[in-house]
């Protein structure tokens, strides 16, 4: 009886050791994951390119960039819903939503949001030679060409003067500019700077400050102070290093301004 009894707290003893030993090891592995939640149907921020499995995009590869600089050995990317994403941040199925997300007072009150990383709203694009249109006053009197029923259309309709002619996408908008039929194309930033980067930089460019303009935030679980400040650090040491402008440049023809 005494050698059975050894014998089994023995047995119990290198279990429990065991049981220690895998726990340590998830834990460990992962603390090497960085969990980021996205909704992938909003190019060029987070979108799947046609026949990949990949996640691309503006967002998707900021959030792999802070992740390698916050020292994570992988960034997986979660696609849900967008209307999950807050919810699966505050469940802690995921760290941090990079998902071309406002910052707005509601959504403050249920997460973190880092330091913004993304001015949007509305932009004007002009022919690269063109050195008199630099904000919306010099389109007084001129033609300006957008897409049908957008914001953009709006705004260019409230310029003095000017002639407007509407169309169904940005790229025809876009290659009247390049015909010279229109002086300059009012639309919504992140459209424009797909086009420029897609090789509408070859002959077109931004002018003037972005208009009525919202800001994107990283979100992180609400409370969660320090992957918020480490998150942040990591995006200004991006902005530091270059690396964010590359990213920018990449995904929108041109630096941030």
């Amino acid at each position: 009886m005494k050698k059975l009894l050894i014998l089994m707290m023995t047995v119990i003893a290198a279990v429990a050791m065991l049981a220690a030993g895998c726990g340590g090891g998830d834990k460990k592995e992962s603390a090497k994951v960085f969990r980021v939640g996205t909704e992938p149907t909003f190019a060029p921020f987070e979108f799947q390119e046609e026949g990949s499995k990949e996640y691309a995009g503006f967002d998707m590869d900021l959030a792999r960039a802070i992740g390698k600089q916050m020292g994570y050995e992988k960034v997986e990317i979660v696609n849900m819903g967008f209307d999950a994403l807050v919810p699966a941040l505050n469940a802690g199925n995921v760290d941090m939503v990079a998902a071309g997300m406002s910052i707005t007072e509601e959504r403050q009150k249920s997460v973190n949001f880092s330091d913004p990383y993304y001015t949007s709203g509305l932009i004007i694009m002009v022919n690269k030679d063109n050195d008199t249109i630099k904000s919306l006053k010099d389109l007084e009197g001129k033609r300006i060409a957008a897409q049908i029923g957008t914001t953009g259309d709006n705004k260019a309709r409230s310029v003095a003067n000017a002639v407007v002619t509407s169309f169904n996408t940005n790229t025809e908008a876009a290659m009247e500019l390049t015909n010279k039929g229109v002086d300059a194309v009012i639309n919504d930033s992140p459209v424009v700077g797909y086009y420029l980067a897609q090789g509408g930089n070859k002959t077109a460019k931004t002018v003037g400050d972005v208009m009525e303009a919202e800001k994107y935030g990283l979100a992180m679980k609400k409370g969660n102070d320090q992957l918020t400040a480490d998150v942040n650090k990591a995006l200004a040491e991006l902005k530091k290093n270059g690396e964010y402008d590359k990213l920018y440049q990449k995904w929108f023809g041109e630096v941030s301004k």
